[in-house]
């Protein structure tokens, strides 16, 4: 159980910070997209811990018990739809679990699975993530009347992209093993494309589309490969 948890019992939302006294797991391989739920976290009051991976979660959720789940469906060590059956089965139960993701199918997985909600990446609206965190939770813990919200945009830290293109690098030296180069494929393509990245975007997605349809890989792997390498050396700003 959570040392803090007695703490946070004692916050009570306000018009301006309407998940104050909550505690929200990120679920998240890509630090990018973990530090946009960090500043949308930090604009509603919720605290924010963060693993990386299904194991890190389990490990967590062993002595932590978080009031709100996120989880990315696309793991480097399984798919977060296992997770999300997991939590939604568990007693007690997580107060809510919420899917996310870029693939456009995996609203209906998450679902399936279980999730109270879904959020689409990039995730960049406040009170988007606010609503879809309070509408899983039962009324008498919502806030009551009107709630402020300013829909500043949401900039996560540069760097936290550049570090994700230095754990991609790093998979793609074992470009031989499928399971990986089929993570790396969906993991690009998600932080690109949550970065508004467009070139390396189409190169992961060009990259799956190969793979797919059983076209040659190795020029798209190399072309995306290199990619990645100008992103390390701050040749492309995003």
């Amino acid at each position: 159980m959570d040392t803090n948890s007695h703490l946070a019992a004692h916050l009570r939302p306000t018009t301006t910070r309407p998940l104050l006294g909550l505690t929200v797991l990120v679920v998240e391989d890509s630090r990018y997209a973990c530090d946009a739920m960090r500043l949308l976290c930090l604009r509603s009051g919720a605290r924010i811990r963060r693993a990386d991976c299904l194991k890190s979660a389990r490990r967590h959720l062993q002595v932590y018990r978080p009031s709100v789940v996120i989880v990315d469906l696309g793991l480097p060590d399984g798919s977060g739809a296992e997770l999300i059956s997991e939590l939604t089965v568990a007693c007690p139960r997580v107060d809510v679990v919420i899917g996310t993701s870029g693939d456009s199918f995996s609203e209906e997985v998450a679902l399936a699975a279980g999730a109270d909600g879904f959020l689409a990446k990039p995730v960049s609206s406040v009170s988007h993530f606010q609503n879809t965190i309070l509408a899983g939770l039962p009324p008498e813990r919502r806030p009551t009347g009107p709630r402020l919200v300013t829909d500043e945009p949401i900039l996560p830290d540069p760097m936290a992209y550049r570090d994700d293109m230095a754990h991609a690098a790093e998979v793609l030296v074992d470009q031989e093993n499928e399971r990986s180069l089929r993570y790396v494929t969906q993991f690009l393509a998600g932080v690109a494309r949550s970065a508004g990245d467009g070139a390396l975007q189409k190169a992961a997605e060009d990259l799956a589309s190969a793979r797919r349809t059983g076209k040659p890989t190795q020029p798209t792997i190399a072309r995306v490969a290199s990619l990645v390498q100008d992103r390390l050396a701050d040749r492309v700003a995003i």
